[in-house]
C-alpha cells in the first residue's frame, strides 16, 4: 500500500480487492498463458493499472512489487471468506484446496486462520493451535509438480478426499483460465467467484459472489447441477 500511495493512489479495501479481480480478468483475457516467470508482473502489471497508476508508471512500480509479492508478505484474506467456508463446512461436505503457488500456501493459510489439514508437520512460525476450517487436502503446484488447469492437479485432489471426479463436484475458483477450465477438464462442475461481475465469457458455468452465498444454494438443492 505504501508504494501505491508514492504513486499517487489512496487505496481501501475494496479497491486492493476489485484491483485482484481485474488482475485475474487480465490473466484470462491474454492471448497466451503467463509463464512461471512472467506471471506474476503481468498480474501486477493488471493490479496497479485496476488501481489508477498513471501509465507512465505502471511497469516501473509492477517491478518494484513483484519481491514483496513472494512468499507470504502479500497474503490478505478476502471479505467474507472465513464465514463462508464455516458454512460450507457445516453442511457435512469433504473441503479441499488447489492452488497455483510457490510451495507457501498450506503455510499461508494456516498461518492466516483460514483452513488447515489436522495432523500435518507445521512450520515453526505456524500457530501450535490452528484457527480455521479443517480440510481434507491443500495442494499446491510447486510441491506436486503439475498446476492448473492441468486435470492432474485437481486428480491429486480428489484422491486424497476420497472423492471421484464426477460434475456434482463443485470446484470454486476466481479464474477462467485456470479454475473453469481446469475443472471443465477434469469432469467437475466449474463455480466461478466472481464478487464482481468481471467474467468475460459467462455463459456455461455458474458464478457466486460470496461463499456464504454458495453455502446457502447448496444446503437447498442437494445436487447442484448448473449447465
Amino acid at each position: 500500500m505504501a508504494s501505491l500511495r508514492a504513486a499517487g493512489i489512496a487505496p481501501d479495501l475494496v479497491m486492493l480487492e476489485q484491483a485482484h479481480y481485474r488482475a485475474m480478468l487480465g490473466q484470462d483475457q491474454a492471448a497466451a498463458p503467463p509463464t512461471q516467470h512472467t506471471w506474476r508482473h503481468d498480474y501486477l502489471l493488471s493490479y496497479v493499472t485496476a488501481c489508477g497508476v498513471a501509465e507512465a508508471r505502471r511497469a516501473a512500480l509492477a517491478a518494484k512489487l513483484v519481491p514483496a509479492f513472494t512468499g507470504t508478505s502479500w497474503a490478505h484474506v478476502g471479505t467474507g471468506t472465513l464465514d463462508g467456508l464455516r458454512a460450507l463446512a457445516a453442511l457435512g461436505l469433504p473441503l479441499g484446496v488447489v492452488s497455483n503457488s510457490d510451495g507457501t500456501v498450506q503455510s499461508q493459510l494456516r498461518r492466516a486462520g483460514v483452513c488447515y489439514v489436522p495432523d500435518t508437520p507445521r512450520e515453526p512460525r505456524e500457530p501450535a493451535a490452528p484457527a480455521g476450517v479443517p480440510v481434507g487436502v491443500i495442494v499446491d503446484s510447486a510441491v506436486v509438480g503439475v498446476a492448473k488447469p492441468d486435470p492432474a492437479i485437481f486428480h491429486i485432489a480428489l484422491d486424497a478426499l476420497g472423492v471421484p471426479a464426477a460434475d456434482t463436484v463443485l470446484y470454486v475458483g476466481d479464474s477462467l483460465r485456470y479454475d473453469v477450465a481446469g475443472a471443465l477438464a477434469t469432469g467437475l462442475q466449474p463455480v466461478h467467484f466472481d464478487p464482481y461481475g468481471y467474467c468475460p465469457a459467462p455463459d456455461g458455468h455458474r458464478h457466486v459472489s460470496s461463499l456464504l452465498g454458495l453455502a446457502a444454494e447448496i444446503a437447498v438443492l442437494p445436487v447442484l447441477r448448473w449447465r
